[in-house]
């Protein structure tokens, strides 16, 4: 016969395991988006943090050394090209963020030329690499974590 107390400890042993597993999961997602080569002055990246399911930081890297400047977001700018919302760069540049299907147009307003960013994957290619845990799966994850905490 098995004690009430041992069986009680064997529920919630489990009861942990799933709380902390759902916990782990749902702690922090990233989605990224880069545009230029890697390695170059012309490199850019844009991620968008979202942590404990709340919109959380956002980090702008450009460049061959690759230079971070931390963001804050700003709501919807209201531009009639459809749902969008600004980033205020640290070195207050501003950057216009419009979704476009699976890829991002972000206009400086310096320039004001709108530039593609495509999703940027972040894992092992061909065997090789780190995987990373918090990193959006594939474009429409990544997607799907900017309008629900960032176009709403």
């Amino acid at each position: 016969m098995i004690k009430p107390s041992a069986l009680f400890a064997a529920a919630a042993a489990v009861a942990f395991a799933l709380l902390t597993a759902n916990t782990a999961q749902a702690q922090s997602k990233v989605a990224s988006y880069a545009t230029g080569k890697p390695g170059t002055e012309q490199y850019e990246e844009l991620s968008f943090w979202v942590k404990d399911g709340k919109r959380a930081d956002i980090y702008y890297t450009r460049g061959k050394n690759r230079n971070e400047i931390r963001g804050n977001y700003l709501p919807q700018t209201g531009k009639t090209n459809g749902a969008s919302f600004a980033v205020r760069l640290a070195d207050d540049r501003l950057l216009t963020i419009i979704p476009s299907g699976s890829q991002l147009k972000v206009a400086d307003s310096a320039t004001d030329a709108p530039r593609t960013f495509a999703w940027k994957y972040e894992g092992p290619v061909n065997g090789v690499g780190t995987f990373c845990r918090e990193c959006t799966a594939n474009p429409k994850e990544a997607m799907e974590l900017l309008r629900a905490y960032y176009l709403k």
